[in-house]
């Protein structure tokens, strides 16, 4: 998912109801020879009041031991399968958690706390669809659950879907308007938008909170960037190091604008600063590789595009760049494997087809290379076409209104 804060949330609301349904029990032991309908009972309450109090004390692998148990003498308990999910959750397991939840809500389908816990173990297993799916109904029964419009907010977000995610965020503002992490998302989804006089309120309210946000600083320079205000989008990037110079992307950021400016010194001082805090940043390592490449320094590019591919072996861009320090060392078989890869993940990749060709005719392929040549000036030719039909479909509109400094 993007830069920026993705809230993990946690529901243990079954888990505390059971501690203090099964409290008094908790000392009891589990007859060893459980056979009959009483005894298997009695064994049952006793297994969930240990587990309760092991998560009480956040002995979670013990929990889910006894849990196990408990199962195996009803496997349809559903407070014995929904602890086990949060036990499961918090064990960094969440899509192990997500068939138990579901197995508890065919026993119990209305149940309003299994739907909370499988739409959070959705969310923890990055399966936003599937989380948005429960979420809207239980926004709509539950319009002002603060955990439940936040979550419906962010799965939202997730799923690239940001206008309907800040109808969700606001509201979740507006129950509490203090909460940071809410309006930093928020801020981003604007952002995403490209509605700036909405970020820029959000802004504003982020500052009345807290005037040294550096998330909210970030935000706002990239704002600017965007709208082409280089000299606030600096001034808003300093400000950003200055409340907290440990913050990821606010020296990329200063990188990029040093950059633009020309000052490259400066620019890969920032890149390495950034780098330094977060090496395994891909943004960071595939913009400084750039800036190596851009200046002739195709060696000491290399290693950082690698470096980007470690963290997402299909960036096609990353891909690509190597493919061009390759060519600039001499090393075009290399070059070749490596466009090829950008190929692969993305086969409407023209660039890549256009260099393909001519390191293949290079390398004296000239067949291959005729055929590469085909699909790029097909690509192009299909690209141009779409590109004319969207401006002939589009009415005529003003240029970007540039925004002012927030106060």
């Amino acid at each position: 998912m993007k830069r920026g804060r993705v809230a993990w949330l946690t529901c243990v609301a079954a888990a505390l109801g059971l501690v203090a349904a099964h409290g008094a029990s908790a000392q009891m032991g589990v007859p060893p020879d459980a056979t009959s309908s009483s005894s298997q009972e009695m064994a049952l309450h006793a297994y969930l009041a240990q587990a309760s109090e092991a998560m009480r004390k956040g002995d979670n692998a013990t929990a889910a031991d006894i849990l196990k148990r408990a199962l195996a003498i009803d496997p349809h308990s559903v407070p014995a399968l929904n602890n086990l999910a949060i036990v499961l959750a918090r064990l960094g397991q969440p899509n192990e958690a997500i068939p138990l939840y579901e197995r508890a809500l065919k026993v119990r389908p209305d149940d309003p706390v299994t739907k909370r816990n499988l739409a959070i173990a959705y969310f923890k297993a990055q399966r936003y669809a599937e989380a948005w799916r429960l979420l809207k109904t239980m926004a709509q029964a539950h319009s002002a659950d603060f955990q439940i419009l936040e979550l419906s907010g962010l799965a939202l977000f997730a799923l690239d879907r940001y206008p309907e995610a800040v109808q969700y965020l606001e509201r979740t503002s507006r129950l509490q308007p203090s909460d940071l992490e809410t309006l930093d998302v928020l801020g981003k989804a604007y952002l995403h938008m490209k509605d700036y006089k909405a970020l820029t309120s959000v802004f504003t309210r982020i500052m009345e909170v807290n005037p040294d946000s550096a998330a909210g600083h970030v935000m706002m320079g990239t704002a600017y960037d965007q709208m082409l205000q280089e000299d606030d989008a600096l001034k808003e990037f300093q400000a950003a190091a200055k409340a907290d110079r440990n913050f990821m992307g606010v020296h990329s950021g200063l990188a990029l604008l040093y950059w633009k400016q020309g000052n490259v010194e400066l620019a890969e001082q920032e890149f390495r600063s950034e780098l330094r805090r977060f090496p395994a940043d891909p943004v960071s390592n595939r913009l400084l590789g750039e800036l190596f490449l851009r200046n002739d320094r195709p060696a000491e590019a290399a290693p950082y595009f690698q470096k980007a591919l470690e963290a997402n072996r299909r960036d096609r861009d990353a891909i690509f760049d190597l493919a061009k320090a390759e060519l600039d060392m001499d090393r075009p078989e290399q070059a070749v494997a490596a466009l090829r890869r950008a190929i692969q993940i993305d086969p409407a990749y023209a660039e890549a087809h256009y260099l393909l060709s001519t390191t293949l005719r290079r390398l004296g392929h000239a067949d291959e290379a005729l055929r590469e040549q085909k699909i790029f000036l097909d690509l192009k030719k299909s690209e141009n076409s779409d590109q004319s039909k969207a401006r002939n479909a589009q009415q005529p509109a003003d240029q970007p209104e540039a925004i002012s400094k927030p106060k």
